[in-house]
């Protein structure tokens, strides 16, 4: 279990990270790379991600360089993500290149102490060394993230302004009360499940905290190790359900039961969505997605208001179930879990 302490101060001070983090993005895909928890909630993205990989000669770099510096377990250096790749993939490389020696050493250490570093490992001490570290995160994330950037930015953008929503109606204890099933707000303390093996107490003191919703990340949140660096809560999507692909991969469930566009139609409104969102998420036209929305809303799954010359979608607690036992049966994964 994390905790995390708040103050008048922190709720101030905490907010939406305003896109993807690139950053975070590639850590956690490598810990998607190395689980078949969840398989299905990304099968289309693993199989054309790893033929891409292969075509572009990354096979071995991914496996000897990336995986042992990303292992899914209790932790991986907080170097590697450091937060000022919220401002962009360049920026978050160049912090990467900026971190002093001894703190790249340090954290290396404890990535040998918990799980085992690579031998090679600590020589990222050396400048030298994390430039070809930089050089290949950058072609795996040309590789394993950019083919994937609108739809990663839709999904977030849709979560921020369900977050935002939540803002606006309640402040920053609704938008925190909002985040999803694995975090729970009990003023003035967010309780969110972490590692099982971890027991975990943050203490803001007055920084705030920048959310991070994550693409790639299943059940439960993550957080730096180090509590001195400056706080960042990276949380999941809840996501969108799998289908059928052109290799004749099994669809899910819940799309065999709704079918593939009304499936992902109740998965965009588990974040709140208009019916403009909808066809986006759904691939379809506005007058098909309005069709579904009625459909959803007929079966008890959704719950339909005007605002202005908009219509919010929203689920009703049967099609949250419905849902939640969807992303369920994908899987779930571990900085400590993903």
């Amino acid at each position: 279990m994390l905790r995390v302490h708040f103050s008048e101060t922190d709720l101030a001070r905490t907010r939406l990270c305003p896109a993807p983090d690139p950053l975070w993005d590639i850590a956690v895909s490598l810990h998607r790379l190395q689980t078949r928890q969840g398989r299905s909630a990304y099968a289309e993205w693993y199989r054309t991600t790893r033929g891409r990989l292969r075509e572009r000669g990354l096979e071995r770099a991914v496996r000897s360089v990336l995986l042992p510096l990303f292992p899914r377990a209790a932790y991986f250096p907080d170097f590697l993500t450091p937060f000022q790749a919220a401002g962009g993939l360049d920026a978050g490389l160049e912090a990467i290149l900026a971190t002093p020696s001894r703190r790249v050493r340090e954290e290396v250490a404890t990535l040998d102490r918990v799980v085992g570093a690579p031998p090679w490992a600590p020589r990222l001490a050396e400048l030298p060394a994390r430039k070809e570290l930089v050089r290949v995160l950058r072609a795996y994330h040309d590789a394993a993230i950019a083919p994937y950037g609108e739809r990663i930015h839709a999904r977030v953008e849709a979560e921020r302004a369900a977050r935002c929503r939540g803002l606006m109606d309640g402040g920053v204890e609704a938008m925190l009360a909002g985040l999803g099933p694995s975090m729970r707000w009990e003023r003035p303390v967010l309780q969110a499940d972490y590692h099982p093996c971890v027991d975990r107490d943050l203490r803001l003191d007055g920084r705030g905290m920048l959310l991070v919703p994550s693409y790639f990340l299943l059940e439960r949140p993550i957080t730096f190790a180090d509590p001195t660096l400056p706080p960042v809560l990276v949380y999941p999507l809840l996501h969108e359900p799998a289908v059928a692909d052109e290799g004749g991969s099994a669809a899910s469930p819940l799309t065999v039961l709704l079918g593939r566009a009304r499936a992902a139609a109740l998965s965009a409104v588990a974040v709140g969505a208009t019916t403009g969102e909808i066809a986006r998420a759904a691939g379809v036209s506005a007058s098909s997605a309005s069709r579904h929305a009625t459909a959803l809303r007929d079966a008890g799954f959704i719950t339909s208001q005007r605002h202005g010359a908009t219509v919010l979608h929203t689920l009703t607690p049967v099609g949250a179930s419905v849902l939640r036992a969807a992303v369920r049966k994908s899987g779930a994964g571990a900085r400590t879990s993903t």
